[in-house]
């Protein structure tokens, strides 16, 4: 009988392209043939690593060694049962996580339902951060959980260590894509400390929206770097929104608010087909051929505002009205209104990017019409939407992040202004999160949190064609008891908690497919 080691090296390594990857840590120490054979062997970490993860191909030079050492490390560390144990080794896992999802797929098949790729790589996150204690240590850091959990310090010159720590954990939270509503979860016995209050303290919060910040998610100073902690309470905020309603289950937005890493990378946006031929088909435009953004197309929004009277107390009018910029004002919790909106967008023009623009990519401009789903006589949801070619409209940050720059135009008149930046990076399906606020940076406001993603890349497809796609299928399966909540990924996210989300007073009322909104009961 042959051995191993006896058989040339090149069967030897075609052998081991098998075996699993944190194999490849043990497997050189058994003798000095082996060792020869996988010590920085880049031929052989590559067919390891593309049998088990995704090709990266929008990176034409990988370290293959390193990559795979990176994502084995990665596992043993959530592995570790205490959240402590874990704490101290955020820049490391953030730093893989964000490379792993930058190699993930770009040319798999799309997910049922969803408008994203399939990807090796997050399914593997996927089941990683199932563990709540890993949760606990990475995707809640940041302030806003300090402050649910009561160990928040508010400092005026916060050491910077801390600063980062918590703008990566919040960037992970972003990346992870579903809100966490609890301060701490980890522990059910103290689920009691809801989220959502402290972060619509910060997407309220008038001081937020300063001329350095362009009053969207971006940091306070002169670097147009993302703030990734506002990012994360917008998100919070919506998603909190959407559960309360029960959207968060529908395909219109489970994809996009409850299924972790769903499409969080680059080019992971893939339209879901329309089977309808619309009646009046759209004219090619040369335009999206050079279009590195996917901007033509439908896109829904969604817009959550306080009531103008709570909007101008919490501001101006309440004990917090007075603080310092520094200390944070108190937990915001009361109603809240939300807009779902179809926007219809194609490009216009296209132009170099400027000086104060990432240089990769160029600026692109749209235009286009947005139509209420929720609310038919809402004015404020049914206008024009269209790039202003001065401010421009979607480009990238000098950090080289997507920010997309929106007006809403009512008779003429150009009223909201929008801010935002597209989570994942360039045609990422996860969708733009930002912040609205009057076009002329009103000091008086109002102001509120926005998302919007990508669900058809027609600019003309069929309305109720786009809706049927979504909303019926969930209703009609929701009642036999197949194809419920958890048909788009064996994963679910969701605990026994989650059924307090839904309060008394919110009430969902669907009309056929072109009516919905929320009242009180």
């Amino acid at each position: 009988m042959v051995l191993l080691t006896e058989l040339p090296p090149e069967i030897v390594e075609h052998i081991l392209g098998y075996v699993e990857p944190s194999d490849l840590g043990w497997i050189p120490r058994v003798c000095k043939n082996l060792y020869h054979i996988i010590h920085g062997n880049n031929s052989l970490f590559r067919i390891v690593y593309l049998n088990n993860y995704d090709n990266p191909l929008n990176k034409p030079v990988v370290n293959w060694v390193q990559a795979l050492k990176d994502v084995v490390r990665l596992q043993v560390v959530c592995r570790r049962d205490r959240v402590q144990d874990k704490k101290d080794e955020l820049p490391f896992v953030y730093d893989t996580i964000k490379s792993f999802l930058q190699n993930a797929a770009t040319d798999t098949e799309r997910s049922p339902l969803t408008t994203h790729l399939t990807s090796r790589n997050a399914e593997l996150l996927r089941s990683i951060f199932k563990d709540e204690t890993t949760q606990s240590a990475f995707l809640c850091r940041s302030t806003i959980f300090g402050r649910a959990r009561r160990e928040c310090t508010c400092l005026d010159n916060p050491v910077s260590s801390e600063q980062t720590d918590r703008q990566k954990s919040a960037h992970l939270h972003c990346l992870f894509g579903v809100p966490i509503l609890y301060a701490r979860p980890e522990s059910h016995e103290t689920r009691d400390r809801k989220l959502n209050p402290y972060a619509c303290s910060v997407v309220y919060d008038l001081r937020q929206y300063t001329e350095n910040t362009k009053w969207g998610p971006f940091m306070d100073d002169t670097t147009d770097r993302v703030d990734w902690e506002k990012v994360e309470a917008i998100m919070v905020v919506i998603g909190s929104n959407l559960r309360k309603l029960g959207l968060a289950k529908f395909p219109l937005c489970r994809s996009y608010w409850d299924l972790p890493f769903a499409g969080t990378w680059p080019q992971s946006y893939i339209p879901h087909p329309i089977s309808r031929e619309p009646e009046s088909p759209e004219p090619p435009n040369p335009l999206e051929l050079e279009d590195p953004y996917g901007v033509t197309g439908t896109w829904l929004r969604i817009v959550c505002f306080l009531d103008y009277t709570d909007f101008f107390t919490y501001n101006f009018a309440s004990e917090g009205a007075q603080l310092p910029r520094h200390i944070p004002r108190p937990a915001l919790d009361v109603g809240q209104a939300m807009r779902l909106i179809l926007m219809r967008v194609r490009v216009t023009s296209i132009e170099p990017p400027g000086p104060e623009d990432g240089q990769e990519l160029p600026v692109v401009h749209f235009e286009g019409v947005s139509q209420s789903l929720d609310d038919s006589f809402d004015d404020n949801a049914n206008s024009d939407l269209r790039g202003m070619k001065e401010v421009g409209t979607v480009r990238l940050t000098r950090e080289g992040e997507v920010r997309w720059t929106t007006f809403s135009i009512f008779n003429g008149v150009e009223r909201w202004r929008s801010e935002s930046v597209q989570v994942g990076g360039v045609k990422s399906s996860k969708g733009v999160l930002g912040n609205w606020f009057d076009k002329d940076f009103d000091p008086r406001g109002p102001a509120g949190p926005s998302a919007f993603w990508k669900i058809s890349d027609s600019y003309v497809a069929e309305y109720s064609e786009i809706l049927q796609k979504y909303l019926p299928s969930v209703v009609e399966s929701s009642g036999d008891g197949h194809g419920g909540e958890d048909a788009l990924d064996p994963l679910s996210y969701g605990s026994e908690d989650d059924e307090d989300e839904d309060e008394p007073g919110l009430e969902l009322e669907i009309t056929g497919i072109s009516w919905m909104t929320w009242t009180d009961v």
